[in-house]
């Protein structure tokens, strides 16, 4: 893009839900990140969380939070707990029995707070984990974590088309490791988005580079960062405070890099997408 003209970006106000992790640990390993022998603490864990969800607030956004549970260590990563596309809310059900009980914590949340149009899905689907909503269409990975046929029924009860994406590389088995959108679609531009080639099988790598032939390429160093795991409201992107040479390539695209944290987040295989829950009415 060098000598073209950067087209102005123009941030969104988003909503967004989010929880506390009051009760943070890594007493299991249900990704290569976790290993329950290295010590993590809460205390630090809530500080950056706090500090996520700060940012977000000092950018414009809205955030709610729901209340931490006992005995659920990973209910901080509330993106894997439903996906909501114009109020419509699709639920989670998680392939991970640790994770479980979350799903109805969250169901009784949005329920609480006046989302009458829930469906609980009968596929496993780790929601936003695996659905990454571009304004236009619904890209869904699958591979280690979410059902190939949740995507049928997420474009059932969501009303929008879905495109499935297989993920290869344990390491970013869920979506949200591996691409994220910098920019909805709008009327008269395509959705950007950024995204680690080789998280993706060949088919899906085509299928990528034929939707989205601008996208920013990521490389391993910012993947293994969890650089793909940012949070962008269309100008501002939310970043672990490692992955600068991503945020470089974002700036020349006229994006403003946000840089945070989640170092400890990051132990459980968490980041700042996988703590933030986008609610879309």
């Amino acid at each position: 893009m060098q000598g073209e003209a950067v087209p102005p970006r123009v941030p969104t106000p988003r909503r967004y839900l989010m929880c506390p992790p009051r009760y943070f640990a890594v007493d299991y390993a249900i990704n290569p990140w976790m290993d329950p022998s290295k010590p993590v603490s809460a205390d630090v864990a809530v500080a950056q969380w706090t500090e996520l969800r700060d940012t977000y607030r000092r950018l414009g956004h809205t955030v709610e939070e729901i209340d931490p549970q006992p005995g659920l260590p990973d209910m901080v990563f509330a993106a894997n707990s439903g996906t909501v596309v114009d109020g419509r809310v699709l639920g989670s059900r998680f392939r991970a029995p640790q994770r479980a009980a979350e799903a109805e914590h969250f169901r009784r949340w949005f329920l609480e707070h006046g989302y009458r149009d829930l469906t609980m899905p009968e596929k496993i689907n780790e929601a936003e984990g695996d659905f990454a909503w571009t304004g236009k269409l619904l890209l869904a990975g699958t591979g280690f974590r979410t059902d190939p046929a949740a995507h049928a029924e997420a474009q059932e009860v969501l009303g929008v088309p879905v495109v499935s994406l297989q993920l290869i590389d344990p390491r970013y088995y869920h979506l949200d490791t591996a691409l994220f959108v910098l920019a909805e679609a709008t009327d008269t531009a395509t959705a950007q988005v950024v995204y680690y080639p080789e998280a993706f099988s060949p088919g899906s790598q085509r299928v990528l580079r034929r939707m989205f032939p601008d996208a920013v390429l990521a490389t391993a160093a910012d993947a293994e960062c969890f650089g793909l795991n940012g949070v962008s409201d269309g100008r501002n992107v939310v970043l672990p405070v490692e992955a600068t040479d991503l945020g470089a390539r974002l700036a020349e695209r006229g994006y403003e890099p946000v840089y945070v944290d989640i170092s400890e987040l990051r132990k459980a295989g968490g980041g700042p997408k996988c703590c933030t829950l986008e609610i879309r009415k």
